[in-house]
């Protein structure tokens, strides 16, 4: 059976239900007017006509609300997933890129400190050459290189960890955290030989 034919089916049983308590009520009373009766057969009539159209109503225009609420509310959730998984996605990338970075300011060091060395030996053997009268100078001039290099050195890996890890950490590390990994790299270079 269609829609429509149970609708119709629900308001026939309902329409001789309100005819026999209708008749039922009229039989009790016994001395009511025929006019009072047919307003009171008149007013249930029209009662159950408009609570059919109301229900017809609903029961034909709510149902596409609710789909479309429905497809609304999926599509956010869809979209909010795709967001999820983009974020994640963003979040590994930096993760990555912050791992890789601690390692090529290792990386720097060690090749900064090797050619250090080597433009240390290099000076040592040019004043070696040379008599005792330059011996002084060229002494000051590799400590002065020296520590121009390593305070270069930090200065770059400084720079490096900063403008890279800055804004990843800020985001993710807590005031305390970050207390604590400065702390670190500051015992690490102060461990080293100047």
């Amino acid at each position: 059976m269609t829609r429509n034919r149970l609708f119709f089916l629900a308001m026939s049983i309902l329409l001789v239900s309100l005819f026999a308590v209708v008749g039922a009520n009229a039989a009790e009373e016994g001395g009511t007017a025929p006019t009072e009766r047919a307003t009171e057969i008149f007013k249930w009539i029209n009662f159950a006509i408009l609570a059919g159209v109301i229900v017809w109503v609903f029961g034909k225009l709510l149902p596409p609300v609710f789909r479309k609420r429905a497809e609304t509310v999926s599509s956010a959730i869809t979209s909010a997933t795709n967001a999820k998984a983009a974020a994640d996605a963003q979040l590994r990338d930096a993760e990555s890129r912050l791992a890789n970075l601690q390692k090529e300011v290792a990386e720097f060091r060690a090749l900064a400190e090797k050619e250090a060395a080597a433009e240390v030996e290099r000076l040592r053997a040019a004043t070696q050459s040379d008599a005792q009268k330059i011996a002084a100078a060229a002494k000051a001039e590799i400590e002065a290189t020296e520590r121009a290099a390593r305070l270069e050195l930090k200065a770059l890996a400084a720079n490096l960890a900063v403008d890279g890890a800055e804004t990843l950490l800020a985001k993710q590390l807590t005031p305390k955290a970050q207390e604590s990994l400065i702390s670190n790299f500051v015992k690490t270079l102060e461990g080293r030989p100047n």
